[in-house]
């Protein structure tokens, strides 16, 4: 295996682990409510269950600072190494978490401090892998070296989604509920510790060498970037909305969304969420190679008003309860979110001078999943509920979309500004 293989192998294995346990209780939240939480009002239970999901990504920034010092101080190996540590035995403790019948109380409390772990490993593990992996690009595919990060994603999503499929498929019902759910959580254990085995046979990157032999590197990363990249903190915030939002929205919302709130069976909202990953799988890489070629920022301005324009239709497509409806609404949508969330991470990367670009990147994009990501299912659980309608998830797109376009316009106006500064 190539250096440069290992290096997306293990930034890919570190990524994915993150996103194939969140498949996992995004598939599973309508079980885990029932294993974790009092019987009697499914809703609440749906609704608390969520709620540990967001409380998770409340540790997300604090992680980011923590493991964002450590990137740009001791390196990012080191930083990467430890995160994806921190990932691995949480995922293993959440399928060996005794239920709620079984130790009262105790198991939500248990379950939300393994979440809050889990929170504070991810904050620092994907803004530095996407800062690892982008450092080793050339100018020609760093869109595309970029985007492997949001297509771990993806794969992570979809390993989940069909090592629980499977499961639930080939045991018996009264054996999967009981303890068949757990194993993939184990499973998760095992996918980390070989990611942890990659990244030490790793060197560091070249940029943050570049910064040792200048003496360059900063003492006090965290201090430095809230102190002059706080505008850059803000935008890549703003410009990550349109990723978070939508993304939670139909990753983790829209399995739920479409059992409880649709009448879907089990297996066809499977389905759904499946051929939803398949389309951003394929899409991802065809954007960020346009990304690559074409004006990277003209290419996501149009993705955002294709984001604005199809939000409300895309619920009413959702409304008429009919697989093809459902369909076509996913296809669309997926495509749409594929094609903005590819050339992101190189973008916001780009922010970031190479001294604080652990912890400002990081910082970023775990303040925006952690105050509008994490948030996005119980929130529009509550507002759905208390509506009695569907169009606050449109709403909230819409909301996403337009703070991006803002954000995105003005990178493009610092690109001008500083073009015409070296004419």
């Amino acid at each position: 295996m190539s250096y440069m293989k290992k290096v997306i192998t293990s930034t890919m294995l570190g990524n994915g682990l993150e996103w194939y346990d969140y498949a996992l209780y995004g598939t599973f939240s309508a079980l885990i409510s029932q294993q974790f939480f009092p019987k009697g009002n499914d809703v609440a239970a749906l609704i608390a269950t969520f709620g540990i999901f967001a409380a998770g990504f409340l540790m997300r920034p604090l992680g980011a600072m923590f493991f964002g010092v450590i990137g740009d101080k001791f390196g990012r190996k080191n930083a990467l190494a430890l995160s994806i540590l921190l990932m691995a035995f949480p995922t293993a403790c959440i399928g060996l978490l005794p239920t709620y019948q079984a130790i009262g109380i105790w198991a939500p409390i248990l379950l939300t401090l393994i979440r809050l772990i889990q929170g504070f490993a991810v904050g620092g593990e994907f803004g530095g892998s996407i800062v690892y992996l982008v450092e080793h690009a050339s100018p020609k595919n760093k869109n595309f070296i970029g985007s492997l990060s949001m297509l771990s994603m993806l794969i992570g999503l979809l390993s989940g989604a069909i090592v629980a499929a499977a499961l639930a498929r080939f045991m018996p019902i009264e054996d999967f509920e009981s303890y068949g759910w757990r194993i993939p959580f184990i499973l998760g254990f095992f996918i980390g510790m070989t990611g942890l085995y990659i990244r030490t046979k790793l060197h560091e990157s070249p940029a943050f060498l570049e910064q040792q032999e200048n003496h360059t590197i900063s003492d006090t990363p965290l201090k430095d970037a809230l102190q002059h990249n706080y505008k850059e903190i803000v935008l890549g915030v703003g410009i990550y909305l349109a990723v978070t939002i939508p993304f939670y929205i139909q990753t983790v919302l829209m399995p739920s969304f479409m059992e409880k709130f649709l009448n879907f069976s089990k297996a066809d909202s499977f389905l759904l969420f499946t051929i939803s990953l398949i389309t951003m799988m394929i899409v991802v890489p065809i954007s960020a190679k346009l990304c690559d070629k074409k004006n990277r920022e003209t290419v996501l301005i149009v993705v955002l008003l294709a984001y604005f324009s199809f939000a409300i239709p895309y619920i009413y497509l959702l409304d008429y309860k009919t697989f093809s409806f459902a369909l076509i609404s996913q296809i669309t949508f997926s495509s749409i979110l594929g094609f903005y969330i590819a050339p992101i991470p190189t973008l916001v990367v780009e922010l970031f001078p190479t001294r604080t670009r652990y912890t400002g990147m990081s910082l970023a994009c775990n303040l925006a999943a952690a105050i509008f990501g994490g948030t996005t299912p119980i929130l529009l659980t509550k507002m759905m509920s208390a509506t009695e309608s569907h169009l606050p998830i449109a709403f909230y797109i819409m909301f996403a979309a337009i703070v991006s376009f803002v954000c995105i316009a003005n990178v493009k106006a610092r690109q001008k500004r500083a073009l015409l500064h070296l004419v």
